[in-house]
């Protein structure tokens, strides 16, 4: 890759500063894509952003910036994206630093901004060089996440349309599915789990269904499916517990279970008795495993490993109060619950597995 050094004050990249969902981020008298597709958004904090102004209205050098020259005579940010769009917004007055606009600053201080000169490495080769060299300079700084490194391997018109349903601030999927979902939208948290959700639909990984449709005039598959995902998990579990429900496989549930005929009054109800510890069941310690319990009754997902009080007692009565090991009668307090087959073996926790062994057997038993 060929690459030179220039110049460039910060009046001239501010420029025709645009950052729009249609136009994108562009600058530098709308010669400079500051976003090109490998790029991931904005994601400086206001710290950081801040930090960025401070070093420029001091004098101080920024680390070098990398543009890539294109072959229509424009350029397309490679690094430094972040400092560019901060400079850019608070030249623009889209921010304040310690109450004050840039309008807000002496003539001499605004100058002093806009002429404040950038490095700027200018890099030209071909696109295999561009990506490579993109993970090169972004080895330090705001790493690059999986999806983010995805993006800049499958870009293309689907990525694009893609990212305006899944990776905008406020964008139509955070909307709604923010008491589901975990995840930023701009650091491609959403995006991902979505990908995720639909390639183990179709059997296969992210990057396989990135690279299949990598080159569609839409992402309507994508946001459909999404949006089928959404409207099933409220209609199956129409009351909100975000601080349970909030991040579960739900598109995971909707593949395995989104044509069945269940019942959404009969789920919520065994939901609310488990939440109340009326069912017939140890002591959940994961509730957050009680969606996928109700749907397939499997009672790993709730991590039970200690039987209730009502078990223990009902097991205690039915013993009499007799060791099963050493013959012996014991107070109740003197007894622990034991599963008669073993949990890690996959005995259950219900009152059919339990029994009631003296604290010295049950300790014996465990040593074995």
């Amino acid at each position: 890759m060929k690459i030179d050094e220039i110049k460039v004050p910060v009046r001239e990249v501010a420029d025709g500063y645009v950052d729009s969902a249609e136009m994108g981020v562009v600058g530098y008298g709308g010669r400079l894509n500051i976003r090109p597709a490998y790029q991931r958004e904005f994601v400086y904090d206001a710290q950081q952003r801040d930090a960025v102004i401070n070093t420029v209205r001091h004098g101080f050098p920024l680390n070098v910036m990398y543009w890539v020259r294109n072959g229509d005579g424009g350029f397309e940010m490679l690094d430094g994206q972040q400092r560019t769009i901060s400079i850019c917004r608070y030249v623009k007055g889209k921010y304040s630093i310690n109450h004050q606009t840039f309008d807000n600053l002496t003539k001499e201080e605004r100058e002093q901004i806009l002429g404040y000169e950038l490095t700027i490495y200018i890099c030209e080769g071909d696109e295999r060089e561009k990506l490579d060299w993109f993970d090169v300079v972004n080895t330090a700084g705001e790493k690059l996440t999986a999806q983010e490194r995805r993006n800049a391997i499958y870009a293309g018109v689907w990525l694009n349309e893609a990212k305006k349903y899944f990776s905008k601030t406020g964008c139509p999927a955070a909307q709604i599915a923010d008491d589901y979902v975990k995840g930023s939208a701009i650091r491609q948290e959403i995006l991902e789990t979505a990908l995720g959700w639909i390639a183990e639909r179709d059997g296969g990984e992210i990057e396989d269904y990135m690279s299949a449709h990598q080159h569609d005039g839409d992402c309507g598959d994508l946001w459909g499916y999404f949006e089928a995902v959404m409207g099933w998990v409220k209609t199956t579990f129409p009351v909100l517990r975000a601080k349970l429900m909030k991040g579960l496989p739900w598109g995971t549930y909707f593949n395995k279970y989104g044509k069945a005929a269940l019942d959404p009054d009969a789920l919520e109800a065994k939901i609310s008795a488990l939440l109340r510890d009326d069912e017939d069941v140890g002591d959940i310690t994961n509730q957050r495993g009680i969606y996928e319990y109700v749907l397939d009754g499997d009672e790993r997902h709730l991590s039970i490993r200690k039987f209730s009080d009502k078990m223990a007692r009902t097991a205690y009565e039915r013993q009499k109060g007799i060791c099963p090991v050493c013959g012996k009668h014991f107070a109740i307090e003197e007894m622990q619950a034991d599963h008669i087959t073993p949990w890690s073996k996959g005995g259950r926790t219900v009152a059919e597995n339990c029994q009631m062994l003296c604290r010295r057997d049950n300790a014996l038993k465990s040593d074995r």
